[in-house]
């Protein structure tokens, strides 16, 4: 798992989604997470010390990330949860910070659901109420944009959450365009359904295209 991680880690920088910052976490038990360490993703190697999180940890281990609460509360909150993923995609945190909804204007973005939440703090996640809170408002969702502060995906394996990082900017760029174009018009429901159907496979083809082109 860890070299999955450390793959997760250089896609991500790679494909510009973090720089010194940013984490990976993978589920390595039902209540337990091996998560990258307080290091610029890029940078993770095989060697890497990586920690791991009790979901039921009172506090974090030494060498965790503070926003590790994140990580924990997502991964109490939704068993169906396999990683996550915390980065810093440009354009969907400048479309939170404009009040711009991100919404399925192409199939991929559908994988998003109908509109990606915004987590309306700014503040770093550095505690569990707020790890909690955060978990509430991403619900069900498998991505989430934090105003001032990046984004979460989250996924059945790592390489989908790191997908759907990937798929988030560039949905986000999408809407972006769109809105300063015209009038954004989501694709249709039943096309976004037809489209969500087949996310776990695409997913892996998107992660293998990271994957090779880090």
């Amino acid at each position: 798992m860890s070299v999955e991680l450390a793959d997760a880690g250089r896609a991500l920088a790679a494909a510009g989604l973090v720089t010194a910052f940013g984490h990976v976490s993978a589920r390595i038990a039902d209540d337990r997470l091996l998560m990258t360490p307080p290091v610029p993703l890029g940078t993770l190697g095989p060697g890497s010390r990586y920690a791991e999180v009790p979901v039921d940890a009172a506090d974090l281990p030494e060498g965790t990330p503070r926003e590790a609460w994140i990580h924990v509360e997502i991964a109490r909150a939704r068993p169906d949860v396999r990683a996550i993923c915390r980065a810093q995609p440009p354009t969907a945190t400048a479309l939170a910070s404009a009040g711009v909804p991100i919404v399925p204007l192409h199939g991929q973005g559908a994988f998003l659901g109908p509109e990606v939440p915004v987590f309306d703090d700014a503040v770093l996640v550095r505690d569990r109420g707020r790890g909690r809170t955060l978990a509430e408002r991403l619900g069900d969702a498998p991505a989430l944009v934090m105003r001032g502060n990046g984004a979460v995906t989250v996924g059945a394996s790592v390489g989908e959450a790191v997908a759907l990082m990937w798929v988030l900017e560039a949905s986000a760029r999408m809407n972006a365009t769109a809105a300063a174009s015209g009038t954004p018009v989501p694709i249709t429901p039943a096309e976004q359904e037809a489209w969500r159907a087949v996310r776990s496979e695409l997913s892996t083809r998107i992660w293998s295209y990271l994957r090779e082109s880090s």
